[in-house]
C-alpha cells in the first residue's frame, strides 16, 4: 500500500471544516479561491485501507458544492447526459476528460492497486464506469477548474453566478 503524503495541517483542517468530516483519500489541494481557501481537493485513488476512491477532483468550496446541488436538483445531470449525447464537441470532451481522469488515476496510484486490484482506476470523471455517462455535476466542475481547459465541466460551471461569492464562504 503507498503511503499517502500529508498535506498541510491547516489545508486538511478547513477542508474538514468545509465538508463537515474528516476528508478520506485527500492528498492536497488543487484549486484555491480567489480568497485562498480550498475549493477544489485532490484526492488518492484509494484510502489508506485500500477501499477505492473514484473521485480524483472532489469540489469543496461550500458555495459551488450549493450552486451545483441546485443545478443537479433542477435536473442537470439528465439534461448534460442528453447533452453528451446530443452535441459531438461535448460527447468528446468528455471521452477526452475520462481518460485523462483515467491516466491522472493511474499515475496517482503508481503501484497501489487498493482492494479491488486496480479496477477502479479504469473510471472515468465522478467514478463513471460507462463511457458517455455522467454521475455527478460537482465532479465535473471540480476536474474543469483542476484541469483547464474540460469544454463540459466548463459549460456547467458557466451556469453558476457567480461563479464566487463576494466573501470567503470557507474561514
Amino acid at each position: 500500500m503507498a503511503t499517502q503524503a500529508d498535506p498541510p495541517k491547516s489545508d486538511r483542517a478547513l477542508v474538514a471544516r468545509q465538508l463537515g468530516r474528516e476528508p478520506r483519500a485527500f492528498h492536497r489541494v488543487a484549486v484555491r479561491c480567489p480568497f485562498g481557501a480550498p475549493a477544489v481537493t485532490e484526492q488518492q485513488p484509494y484510502t489508506l485501507d485500500g477501499e477505492p476512491f473514484p473521485t480524483t477532483y472532489y469540489l469543496t468550496c461550500r458555495h459551488l458544492v450549493a450552486a451545483v446541488s441546485r443545478l443537479e436538483a433542477a435536473g442537470g445531470v439528465e439534461r448534460w447526459s442528453a447533452a453528451t449525447r446530443t452535441e459531438p464537441y461535448l460527447a468528446s470532451s468528455l471521452a477526452v476528460g475520462d481518460e485523462e481522469q483515467r491516466r491522472l488515476r493511474k499515475e496517482l496510484a503508481g503501484d497501489t492497486t487498493g482492494r479491488d486490484g486496480g479496477a477502479s482506476l479504469e473510471y472515468g470523471i465522478g467514478g463513471s464506469r460507462r463511457g458517455g455517462s455522467l454521475k455527478c455535476l460537482h465532479a465535473h466542475v471540480a476536474f474543469a477548474l483542476a484541469r483547464p481547459g474540460y469544454e463540459l465541466g466548463d459549460r456547467i460551471l458557466a451556469e453558476v453566478e457567480p461563479h464566487w461569492p463576494e466573501r470567503c464562504c470557507s474561514r
